[in-house]
């Protein structure tokens, strides 16, 4: 007897071939950035047709209780998220849930609106299943993010990465930081703070101990203000040396913070195979060859941290296998970026999946 389940399977083997050997190479044909807007713009004329929301709902997501865990006070039906970038104005996050993440990240977004950095600015390094981006927090500022996320699902987890912008110095960061939380906190489950990225300059001397420790006591001084609290984590980079991530565990245990998301984008180019023009673009890494990096700095930091703080893991997931690598190292929840474009929607049933099977209830 064929039952609905494995329509269901069989119809997922389908699309995820159909993606992998005709939808994929036709896209990479194409501008990275351009191709994408493009598909958020068909995606959205698509789901408004009636019937096309429920369709891919039926394709894609998995109800498997085993994976429903409470973690940070939020409910997920799953441990894996789409990580922020992809959807970074809040244009798409509804759509993209019925592909089944168990719960999507926005942003990063910044107080004022901005055009980031000069195009091109994402570039594909098919030989390595990587990117390099250096896009710069382009982004239509908090307040446009805010008002599309006013009347969204309110069983949908989002997350609201926030940043500073290019003009603002380091010195007046905090009032950027600030005004992101206040303006999201009423649409949004918890905070990412990004002072990680290498593209927006002088960014990352945030991580410093000083300026960090005093970001974070303030943005903690807001939240204890309202009358619940949000879960606030930190995004961190890869390139960090074993002695700044001690001193990252320092902060995060004084600050008091929720936990960690490693890792963001990372500026080595160790490893790769791809055309030498393409490595020496300038930007962030993400993709297969920042795997094993963010799974040593997760492994790293669950060591130090103990079992309360939370750690998010992204970086490099393009496999069921990758996803687990994560959880075993230590991470309570995973993120997809680079491996939800190479791989394609099926890769969220895959992980899912697979993590039943090997009976990762509770971990």
């Amino acid at each position: 007897m064929v039952t609905k389940e494995y329509l269901k399977i069989i119809n997922s083997l389908i699309l995820h071939a159909m993606y992998k050997t005709l939808i994929r190479p036709l896209f990479f044909l194409f501008d990275a950035e351009k191709i994408h807007h493009f598909v958020f713009s068909i995606l959205k004329i698509a789901f408004a047709i009636p019937g096309v929301k429920r369709l891919f709902s039926m394709f894609y997501q998995t109800q498997y209780p085993q994976l429903n865990q409470t973690i940070m006070g939020l409910h997920f039906k799953n441990p894996l998220g789409l990580a922020a970038g992809f959807d970074k104005n809040a244009l798409l996050f509804d759509e993209l849930s019925t592909f089944g993440f168990g719960f999507i990240e926005i942003g990063t977004v910044t107080p004022k609106p901005q055009v980031g950095n000069d195009k091109p600015r994402m570039f594909r390094l098919t030989k390595d299943k990587a990117l390099i981006n250096r896009m710069g927090f382009n982004n239509d500022g908090v307040q446009a993010a805010a008002v599309r996320l006013k009347n969204r699902n309110p069983h949908l987890i989002i997350g609201g990465n926030i940043g500073k912008n290019k003009s603002t110095a380091n010195e007046n960061a905090i009032e950027d930081y600030s005004y992101c939380f206040n303006v999201l906190y009423d649409v949004v489950d918890y905070f990412v703070v990004n002072v990680s990225s290498p593209n927006t300059p002088g960014l990352r001397a945030l991580q410093e101990k000083e300026p960090l420790t005093a970001l974070l006591n303030q943005l903690q001084t807001l939240n204890n203000q309202k009358i619940k609290p949000k879960p606030i984590l930190l995004k961190i980079a890869p390139d960090l040396s074993p002695e700044q991530l001690d001193e990252i565990v320092d902060i995060i245990k004084l600050t008091k913070l929720t936990g960690i998301i490693a890792t963001n984008t990372t500026l080595s180019r160790e490893g790769l195979t791809a055309e030498k023009n393409l490595q020496s673009e300038a930007g962030g890494l993400s993709g297969k060859p920042l795997k094993k990096r963010s799974t040593e700095v997760i492994r790293y930091l669950r060591k130090r941290l103990g079992k309360e703080i939370i750690i998010i893991g992204s970086g490099g997931i393009f496999s069921a296998e990758d996803a687990e690598e994560k959880l075993n190292a230590g991470a309570n929840l995973v993120q997809v970026y680079t491996g939800f474009i190479y791989e394609g929607p099926a890769i969220i049933k895959k992980i899912t999946k697979h993590l039943v099977a090997k009976n990762r209830a509770g971990f």
